[in-house]
């Protein structure tokens, strides 16, 4: 017996039992020899948000409708009511517009460019724009027809007043500059916009936007928002006329042109208002005030949602931190597909909830949603798409559903191993890191030490080896924590009816400071704080994915620690790593000095070094820094790594403080 007080909950209901039967049940016809049965049960159940999403980016890769239905019926599996569809970027357009019909015929098609086409040669004279493709209305209606039946909401975003190279290459009398343009063939923010102080442009938002509205009957329309240069803006005629004559002013934090950006998105939301749906944007349609009525997305971090919902706007939370699927699931990034970077694995998705404590229970109730994005850079086929959604589309699912005390991480990858069966079944292409060993490394400050813990789901055998060779049956058995005082190699995999899971490998790298307990001086940005100060020597050394917890972010505020060796010792080399990502306004240090200390009050310093500020063609990569000096006996060791305050004139975020991420601090 399945009831429920609307419709949707007899679907989601099925879905439940859809899963408690074999996975064979998928199949049009019943198997012989397949018993369907489902345990005796009785069942309540709710989900904790009304909007349960998750993003299909189809402009930098295209998929076919075909594709984009069998999207569809995961969502639909995992009991999720929205799919936000990202049509229109940069690298193409992707929805047919009748009115304005050289946006497909032009803005959705590039220079052939697939797989690493971003490090190859521009589109060349004469080469034929081959790559791309778009959705007819008359599919588009067929595909939003496909999402209701499973009731499933289509919220389409149509990016703007940035992310629109793709739009301009066929009106280029749209752009500030007027062109000529071409789709992009790179990854990144153009700064070729929609030119907001042109008349033509406020016309061609509406067009489009009222026929977007006749196809999707969505409450809701994403029009973007994010990532908008203002470069051309601060040199255009047009756009400083239109700020004149608006009497827009830099205040308040907001520059005159991000002021502009919000007139340009009010534009927007007040026509559909006229039209009786709703505004959705990225958290940057905060900058320069939030249009009346207006629904934040908030990606980057927290913070842009809790700032809406504290000025009682309605808020989705999508923190690319937990929720971005374009990020590696493993460390292990050398046999994992290419991926932007980042790293989340399924037990972050899963950790994560969505209702900020700092808000009152009346700010709270404007969190009304929860939901993931896939960004398609790196993801040219669908099959390799659906490799980076599944299984953590079985995490968010859990978010979007359970109250957060009742989830339980060890359960939840037990029932996962039993889905898993069903992926098998219909054929999906999914990461199998949850059959792997994981590694968890914990500093033991009081005896100097580091504390290994390897985990797998289930009751299969782990084995390890400590020199870097290739654990076999023979291995020794993981019985519990492993210390270790010395470097070491750790390889180590999982051992099931006979068979090995893939090979876990992580490195330990022991100095002096290895294992010493940290006093933070300085805090970190909150977002990038991760296990705290043990970071800095917990032996782990980070790559060029500054999200991989590894790395300690500070912003406005400078690295400043203090290692107690516990003893003292004589030393006279210190390093410390940054990571630089200029594009994520991460800059390297400006400043590095070192003292010493007896007492850890009075201290000396033995040791400085300048950098300049970076240029725009400096590497973004990992950069070592060291220290030498005399020989000094000293317990503590006080570093200090200055960040960059005010980014150079080069940069799109010229001005404005730039983060400072910080790992491994070595003590020789």
């Amino acid at each position: 017996m399945i009831t429920a007080h609307q419709p949707a909950g007899i679907f989601y209901g099925i879905q439940t039992l859809l899963q408690m039967l074999p996975p064979e049940i998928k199949n049009s016809q019943k198997q012989k020899g397949i018993d369907w049965t489902v345990p005796c049960a009785d069942i309540t159940d709710k989900p904790q948000f009304a909007w349960r999403g998750l993003m299909l980016d189809v402009s930098r890769h295209w998929f076919t409708k075909e594709e984009v239905k069998k999207y569809i019926d995961e969502l639909a599996e995992y009991k999720m009511n929205v799919f936000h569809w990202h049509l229109t970027d940069d690298q193409g357009w992707r929805l047919e517009i009748k009115s304005l019909p050289r946006l497909t015929e032009v803005g959705a098609w590039r220079a052939p460019r697939v797989g690493q086409w971003w490090q190859r040669t521009p589109q060349q004279p004469g080469e034929e724009t081959t790559y791309g493709g778009f959705y007819t209305q008359k599919e588009i209606r067929d595909i939003v027809k496909y999402a209701a039946d499973r009731y499933i909401t289509i919220v389409p975003e149509i990016d703007l007043p940035g992310h629109m190279q793709a739009a301009l290459a066929a009106y280029p009398e749209l752009g500030c500059t007027g062109g000529p343009y071409k789709v992009w063939e790179m990854w990144g923010v153009s700064d070729n916009v929609l030119c907001a102080g042109n008349d033509k442009t406020m016309k061609f938002v509406d067009d489009v936007l009222k026929e977007v509205v006749a196809l999707f009957p969505s409450k809701y329309i994403h029009v973007g928002g994010d990532e908008c240069p203002k470069t051309q803006w601060q040199k255009c005629p047009k756009c400083q006329a239109r700020i004149k004559a608006l009497h827009l002013e830099a205040k308040d934090g907001h520059t005159a042109e991000e002021r502009l950006q919000s007139y340009v998105i009010t534009h927007a939301s007040n026509y559909l208002k006229s039209l009786g749906r709703n505004t959705i944007g990225w958290d940057e349609i905060l900058e320069g005030g939030l249009a009346e009525g207006a629904t934040v997305m908030s990606w980057r971090g927290e913070t842009g949602g809790i700032a809406a919902a504290k000025q009682h706007h309605d808020v989705v939370m999508t923190p690319n931190s937990y929720l971005y699927f374009d990020y590696y699931q493993s460390l292990d990034k050398a046999n994992e597909p290419e991926a932007i970077g980042g790293y989340l694995p399924l037990e972050r998705v899963y950790s994560y909830e969505p209702m900020p404590k700092e808000l009152t229970a009346d700010e709270a109730r404007h969190i009304i949603g929860v939901q993931a994005n896939i960004w398609t850079e790196y993801m040219p086929t669908f099959k390799q798409m659906q490799y980076m959604a599944l299984p953590r589309m079985a995490a968010l699912s859990e978010v979007q559903w359970s109250q957060p005390e009742l989830k339980n991480y060890a359960d939840f990858t037990s029932r996962l191993v039993e889905f898993t069966h069903l992926y098998d079944h219909l054929g999906y292409n999914y990461a199998k890191h949850l059959f792997n060993v994981n590694i968890h490394v914990d500093a033991d400050t009081k005896w100097q030490e580091i504390v290994v813990h390897l985990t797998t789901t289930g009751d299969a055998e782990i084995r390890y080896t400590l020199d870097g060779t290739e654990p076999t049956a023979n291995s020794p058995l993981y019985t519990g924590a492993i210390t270790l005082q010395k470097s070491a190699n750790i390889c180590t995999a999982a051992f099931r009816d006979g068979k090995r899971s893939s090979v876990s490998r992580q490195e330990i790298n022991f100095n002096k400071a290895t294992a010493c307990p940290v006093t933070l001086l300085q805090p970190t940005h909150k977002s990038y704080t991760y296990n705290g100060a043990a970071t800095l020597t917990d032996g782990l050394l980070g790559d060029t994915g500054f999200g991989t917890g590894r790395w300690l972010g500070f912003c406005e505020n400078d690295l400043e620690a203090v290692i107690d060796m516990q003893k003292p010792s004589v030393i006279s080399h210190v390093e410390l790593k940054t990571c630089v990502d200029k594009g994520s306004w991460i800059f390297d240090a400006r400043d590095i000095e070192v003292s010493v200390s007896q007492d850890g009050k009075t201290f000396k310093q033995v040791a400085t070094k300048q950098l300049p500020t970076l240029g725009e063609d400096a590497a973004d990569k990992v950069y070592t820094h060291k220290l030498d000096f005399q020989p000094t006996k000293a317990r503590y060791v006080k570093i200090k790594a200055t960040s960059e305050r005010n980014m150079p004139e080069w940069h799109s975020g010229k001005g404005k403080p730039a983060f400072l991420f910080v790992d491994e601090i070595s003590i020789m």
